[in-house]
Order: C-alpha cells, then structure tokens, then sequence
C-alpha cells in the first residue's frame, strides 16, 4: 500500500509525459542545429551561395522527425507491438533496395537517391531490430511468466541476423558495431542465459579475426583501423580525420574560441564535419565546457532511457527501452571516441546533433517509442491504484 500511495500524488491527474527526456532532447536538438550552421556555413563548396542552407535543411529534418515522433509517441501501444513486423520487414526491404538500386558515398552503398533526397534504411533498421526483438521474446516469454528460452533467444538473434548480412554487404562498418552493440543489450536485457552473453562476445572475437583473416574489409577499412592505432602512419590519407578532429578539439581549450571563430572548423580542414565530426565543432569552438555540456545532455536522455526500460509495465517495453539505450549509448561514444582518437573512425552520426535526415528521423521515432512506453506504464500504475484503492 506504500508503493501505491506513493504513485497516487503524480498520476492524481492522469499520465504524464517525460519531460526531462523531452527536454534534453530539445537541447540536444538546438545545440546541434547550431554546430551544423557553424561547420557549414563558411563552406563554398557544400552550400553555394546560400550559407544557411544547411541550417534549413535540419530545420526542416527535425520539423519531420518530430511529427514523426509525435505520432509513435500518441499511437496506441497495443498498435505499436502489432505493427512492428511491419516496420522490421520494411526496414529489411530497404536494407534489400539499397544493394540494388543504392548509391556509394564514402565507400559504403548505404544510400538510396529519391530525387533531392538521400535515405539510409540503414538507420531504421536499428529501430526495427530493436521491436522485432522485443516482440518476439514479450509474445514468447510473458506466457511463461517471463522465462527466456534458448528457443527465444535463438528466434531474436535470427531477426537480428538479416538486416546485419545486409549492412554487411553494403559494406558498412560502423552501422554494424552499433547494431552489434544494441543486439547485445537486448539479449542481456531480455533475461536469456549468461552462456549466450559469454558466446556472443566470442563468437564477435572470433568474427573479428576471420573478417580479417579472410580479407573480407575494403582496403580504405583497414587503412582507418591502422590509423586508429597510429595516426601518425598515414597523416595525409587514412589518418588526416583523426589527426584534423585532435588539433580542432585542442585549439578549443577549456573556453572555446567562439561559435562560428573556429579556425579548423572555418577553415574546412575536419571533413564531413556537419556529421561524423561534428563534436570537433563543439569541442573547438565551445572549449571543454561546451563539449562536457553536450556529453552530460547525451548522459541525461540515457539516464531517462534506462529509466523508463526499468519502470516499464511489461517485457516488451522493457526490452525495446534498453535496447535502444543501447543504441544511443554505444553510437554517442563511438562518434565522440572515433573525435577523440579513442575509436576508429567508422562514420556514424551522433544521435540528435548530427545532419542527417535519415538519422535524424530514426531516432526521434526511437524518442516517440520511449515516451509512449513511459505513458504506458503511467496508465498501468493509474489502473493499478484504481484496482486497490478504489479511487
């Protein structure tokens, strides 16, 4: 009765909405509108003789995602369990489409031309392995009281299992290492046997060397992961990234030299710096504050991610909410790392400041989902104390 006397002061008018998640979330989208307007700005070469044509363009992404993210946020949660083998089927069509009808950018055929517009299925497909891997574990396991079998846990990994090979093929490397990352959360999460945890992190050792025993990454792959251990190796070619992104991060200093003063970042010398490297923009032009700044807002939305996977009403959302922590934890570290020299650069965007429309769009979804299981579990706890309390 504590617990529900508890619970009965907050939801005395009804369920409510995250409003720390939505509100660093809006932060996170302001500051990084403002990084891309300063890395873009001042390049010729990638606006013409608009320099506010990038700013316009986010604008607009994050005018879509949002609607987006509203309207997965307000659908009805019974409709977001049975639509999500359409999504994943969708996400493995474009994933399919890509390696037909796709464009190579950067050495990755990851894209799909639509007249003035560029999509990365890709980027959905994080999204959609992440439902159908929760669906399939909630429909199997909460019949059993929530007992996880290797049965289930063999079914999520072969929903994991083709969009992988098809991002494999593309090839794209980065995408991979994130969605690596967000199957094995979600296997952990999921309450599965430790004797899987221990295998997938074999199996991914194991894959690792016969990837690249057997050849199978494009030479320019390789040529990064050596410049990640020695960027001195190859400074005007693998290593330039690397080597540019560490002197734009330390011209920064604590303070920063201003927004839009960046001498690397005016000068274009850090590339796809509106993307992959747009944390050099704030690390140089916001000094060590503006940079910690943006770490702790990206620490606060996966703090309100973990919470609501904790709170959540049912294993569904539990596994859908941690699986995208995963997701945005490991992708933010893998961005900022690879700026840092920590990581090999691998090109993924930073989730929510990035330019990108397909990123962009995915990850608001992924905003919309969580604050529709954190109503959810509002109205659960709601019904509950109704149940017991009579009120």
């Amino acid at each position: 009765m504590l617990r529900l006397r508890a619970i009965s002061a907050p939801l005395a008018r009804g369920p409510r909405a995250d409003w720390i998640l939505m509100a660093v979330t809006a932060a996170l989208l302001v500051l990084g509108t403002v990084l891309v307007w300063s890395a873009t700005r001042d390049n010729a070469a990638l606006v013409g003789d608009d320099p506010n044509a990038f700013l316009k363009r986010q604008l607009v992404n994050i005018a879509i995602g949002l609607t987006l993210a509203f309207l997965v946020a307000a659908t009805d949660y019974r409709w977001v369990r049975i639509l999500a083998p359409g999504i994943y089927v969708a996400s493995v069509v474009g994933l399919a489409l890509v390696l037909v009808m796709g464009s190579t950018i950067n050495g990755s055929r990851s894209w799909i031309l639509v007249g003035p517009l560029s999509i990365q299925p890709s980027e959905f497909a994080k999204l959609a392995v992440i439902a159908g891997m929760a669906l399939i574990v909630a429909e199997r396991a909460e019949t059993r009281q929530g007992r996880v079998t290797d049965l289930d846990v063999t079914m999520m990994l072969a929903v994991a299992a083709l969009p992988a090979a098809l991002i494999m093929l593309q090839p794209d490397l980065g995408t991979m290492l994130v969605l690596s990352a967000t199957v094995f959360g979600v296997v952990a999460v999921s309450g599965a046997p430790r004797r899987w945890l221990v295998g997938l992190v074999v199996a991914a050792v194991l894959g690792a060397v016969a990837v690249v025993q057997l050849g199978l990454l494009k030479a320019y792959q390789l040529d990064r992961f050596l410049a990640f251990t020695n960027p001195a190796l190859d400074p005007r070619g693998a290593g330039y990234n690397t080597e540019q992104a560490r002197i734009a991060i330390g011209n920064g200093g604590v303070w920063g030299q201003g927004l839009f003063s960046g001498s690397q970042t005016t000068s274009g010398f850090v590339p796809e710096q509106q993307t992959d490297f747009v944390f050099t923009v704030a690390g140089e032009e916001l000094g060590l504050v503006g940079a910690g700044i943006l770490i702790v807002l990206l620490a606060v939305l996966l703090w309100r991610t973990l919470v609501i996977a904790r709170n959540a009403p049912d294993l569904f959302g539990r596994v859908a909410a941690a699986g995208i922590a995963c997701w945005l934890g490991f992708q933010a570290f893998q961005n900022i790392g690879m700026c840092l020299g920590i990581m090999p650069v691998t090109g993924v965007p930073l989730p929510l400041v990035s330019y990108g429309g397909s990123s962009m769009f995915a990850t608001l979804m992924a905003i919309g989902l969580l604050l529709n299981i954190q109503l959810r579990t509002d109205v659960s706890a709601l019904g509950l104390r109704r149940r017991f309390t009579g009120r």
